[in-house]
């Protein structure tokens, strides 16, 4: 059923596009009812308006906290059309019915995102006359129209102008079921907000927000369908945050998760460093003082996983940059017994645009692969409150993320033999790597490059000895981290076969006496951290 427009109230805070919105509304014969900023920016065009207060009978008071909470409003909202009760209820009250609702509510998300937010104004800018207009036009969206943002206003106009002023029963049921998430996300925002300033960790109820950003060809596999939805911005760089530049081959569901590992390990180093990830593990990784230097090795980290991942980098891509990444097989990687080299997916904070050029023509590849821009890396903005949310059939975990890096301060010595300050170095950046792997976790870095990984075995003497297999001769002398303690030496004995010449673990193990007196008959300098990094 088509329900024409003849009465709209409109009272908005965001007031884009609002005043010409307005006018193509008068311009059909529609009656305009406002508020407060909203009437004064439609009057301003020309447009006749009528006041809220005009209509209920009742001044608008306490600071505008009450002015549409009026059952001439609300009664006009829901009152069925069908109804004989109903009309004769509107009729008895003088009660005018109103025919769409054109509400966006207080700016709370960007209130409270202020450093110097007051509790005070966060709750100030609470919308409550805002959502219970929207609640009362979406429930009967049987007959009245909710346009909850600007970007609906065009859909509006044009529905109406090649249908009589009149609105259809599908656009009305779309508008009513976007705008109960709306109001769902709104609250969400507020109790997340009151939460953490009542430095509650763990609520009795989590609504989470989150906003459709695309649809997916399909999800990890082609018969599952995918979407990928984010959060509120927080102000952490992030892939949530990225913009795809040139979208011109759609990213994929394993592209974003694969995306997200390999860019949140590159932002943990401060220094110019690039990672190639594949299936979630960092198959590569380096820091060097030369950007470019620093993917040359990390590429060369394992050439033959390399082919098909994920590049990222923590600097701009310039043109230099740019001809290494898509040389790399001819460069690198053939003298390596690579079979080729290919990447789905490049972020890095900024892309010059003749390197974007570059990409695009230099290799038949470079048309595909997907460009990502971040911005610059700010570690000071992580978001602490975040949770890392890990879904299970019929309910969700949620956790602290693990944030936890190298902290100098917290680690112990156990072995006679001390490392080095270079040792220090890369053990530091196995420590790291480490903890972007899949458990059970051995990394092996040498010089600062991640020269063999060992990731998601069942146990953590196979994922040494993949590890050290990997790695051949560069396990000499290299630094071995594991994400969680040795329960026997086995692994310490295995490392000292390979060459490895220090350690990183947890330390905690009932049997730490018996590891640590193996590292110290086969000459290892062993370093405790006092925590571990399962990543399950």
């Amino acid at each position: 059923m088509d329900v024409k427009i003849k009465t709209a109230l409109i009272s908005v805070s965001d007031k884009t596009g609002v005043a010409d919105f307005a006018k193509a509304l008068s311009a059909m014969g529609v009656k305009i009812i406002s508020t407060g900023g909203t009437a004064r920016a439609i009057a301003d065009v020309g447009v006749d308006v009528v006041s809220v207060d005009s209509v209920t009978g009742f001044p608008e008071m306490m600071n505008g906290r009450v002015k549409t909470l009026h059952p001439k409003i609300h009664g006009a909202l829901l009152g069925l059309r069908d109804n004989t009760e109903h009309l004769a209820a509107m009729e008895t009250h003088n009660i005018e019915p109103i025919d769409m609702v054109c509400i966006n509510l207080y700016p709370f998300e960007q209130t409270v995102a202020k450093p110097d937010c007051k509790f005070e104004d966060a709750i100030e800018n609470i919308d409550i006359g805002g959502p219970s207009m929207v609640r009362s036009a979406a429930k009967n969206h049987k007959f009245v129209t909710v346009v909850t943002c600007p970007d609906q206003y065009e859909k509006v106009l044009a529905e109406m102008k090649t249908n009589k002023g009149a609105i259809s029963n599908q656009t009305r049921s779309d508008f009513a079921r976007i705008a109960f998430g709306l109001t769902a996300s709104y609250d969400a925002a507020i109790s997340k907000y009151l939460n953490q300033k009542a430095d509650v960790e763990f609520p009795e109820r989590i609504n989470l927000s989150l906003s459709k950003v695309r649809e997916l060809r399909y999800g990890e596999n082609p018969h599952q369908s995918g979407a990928f939805y984010k959060l509120p911005c927080s102000g952490e760089v992030s892939i949530s945050a990225a913009d795809i530049l040139e979208d011109q081959t759609q990213i994929s569901f394993n592209n974003l998760l694969d995306v997200n590992a390999a860019f949140e390990l590159v932002k943990e180093f401060s220094d110019p460093a690039a990672v190639v990830v594949k299936h979630l593990n960092p198959c590569g990784c380096s820091v060097d003082e030369d950007i470019h230097k620093a993917y040359q090795k990390a590429y060369l980290g394992d050439v033959v996983s390399a082919f098909g991942g994920i590049v990222a980098l923590n600097r701009k891509v310039d043109k230099d940059l740019a001809t290494v990444i898509m040389e790399s097989y001819a460069r690198f990687g053939k003298a390596k017994g690579a079979g080729g080299f290919f990447a789905e997916v490049i972020i890095a904070p900024e892309f010059d645009p003749d390197a974007i050029e570059l990409i695009r023509t230099l290799k038949a590849w470079g048309k595909r692969v997907r460009l990502m821009s971040t911005g610059p890396i700010d570690r000071t903005k992580i978001d602490t409150n975040e949770f890392d949310v890990r879904c299970v059939v019929g309910g969700i975990l949620f956790q602290q993320r693990d944030l936890v890096g190298w902290e100098p301060d917290q680690l112990t010595y156990p072995t006679k033999a001390k490392p080095t300050e270079k040792q220090l170095e890369d053990l530091q950046m196995a420590w790291i790597c480490a903890k972007h792997v899949k458990s059970n976790t051995i990394t092996l870095v040498k010089d600062k490059k991640l020269v063999g990984v060992g990731a998601g075995q069942m146990n953590r003497v196979e994922s040494g000895l993949i590890a050290f297999k990997n790695a051949g001769d560069e396990a000499k002398g290299a630094a071995l981290g594991s994400d969680a303690f040795f329960p026997f030496p086995d692994n310490v004995e295995n490392a000292a076969k390979a060459g490895v010449a220090c350690v990183v673990q947890p330390g905690g193990s009932k049997k730490d006496d018996e590891v640590i007196a193996a590292a110290d008959k086969l000459g290892i300098a062993m370093v405790f951290t006092g925590k571990r990094h399962f990543k399950h």
